[in-house]
């Protein structure tokens, strides 16, 4: 797919029925019209599974679209957006408790209504993705997807050195046994250590309660991926809306 990493703008067209394919490739960030039809002219889209024509039209409400492989998300109606969510913040759009929830963060830059995908303790921060995209939502919180997620954790030390394996191997806990994917030791400062770990596990406190159980409590966690997605130099509460690239990671995570 072409390296463009613009996403439509709040003005983007709203689309009312079938378009000229590469119009709808233009809005969405893929490139100017004429680049566009050149990919189609190329073989290089398909539409649900045919590969596309120059001469076709799309409803981008319906259309499974993919350039080079890629999904390409041209419904411009749909939001996702990458948020770094501070501690003390409750997991919620709002919260009947009036504690600072989600959608204190938002004010009036997102028109549509958005929903947070998987939850982070109010204790805990980092990365939370948003979007009004159901479908890539369920898939992306359904364990049967096994979307890996990464989170760095400050916890009680020293790190024994084969820790990594004990925990690549499983633990169990009261609900289940829990398996890593990943494990690394970032940083050791005696009794205090930063250590790394990804799984793709959802269930509530799996990571404090995979740590706790091994003897290194967690006094800070903070996530940093969601499969693709990676929360880089975001600030605490703020958001940034995906780029098309990065939703199309989001999609060949969940398999599609």
């Amino acid at each position: 797919m072409p390296r463009d990493n613009r996403t439509p703008s709040s003005d983007a067209p709203v689309y009312t029925g079938p378009e000229r394919l590469q119009k709808v490739l233009a809005a969405a960030g893929v490139g100017s019209r004429r680049a566009c039809e050149d990919l189609i002219f190329r073989r290089r889209v398909t539409v649900n599974g045919r590969v596309a024509q120059l001469g076709d039209k799309v409803d981008p409400a319906t259309a499974v679209i993919h350039v080079d492989g890629q999904r390409l998300q041209a419904d411009n109606r749909l939001v996702y957006l990458a948020m770094n969510k501070p501690r003390g913040v409750v997991s919620t759009m709002a919260d009947e408790k009036g504690r600072t929830a989600l959608a204190d963060f938002l004010g009036n830059r997102v028109e549509q209504r958005v929903y947070h995908v998987g939850r982070l303790d109010a204790d805990s921060e980092g990365l939370l993705l948003l979007t009004n995209d159901g479908t890539l939502a369920h898939r992306l919180m359904h364990p049967s997807y096994g979307v890996q997620k990464t989170y760095l954790c400050e916890v009680a030390g020293p790190i024994p050195r084969n820790l990594g394996k004990r925990l690549a191997a499983g633990i169990e806990l009261e609900d289940g046994p829990v398996t890593v994917d990943g494990f690394r030791v970032v940083d050791s400062l005696g009794r205090t250590a930063q250590v790394e770990l990804s799984l793709h596990e959802g269930r509530k406190h799996i990571v404090r309660r995979l740590l706790a159980e091994v003897g290194h409590p967690v006094s800070r966690l903070v996530r940093t991926a969601i499969g693709p997605i990676r929360l880089g130099d975001l600030r605490a509460g703020r958001t940034r809306r995906l780029t098309n690239a990065e939703v199309a990671g989001l999609f060949k995570a969940v398999g599609d």
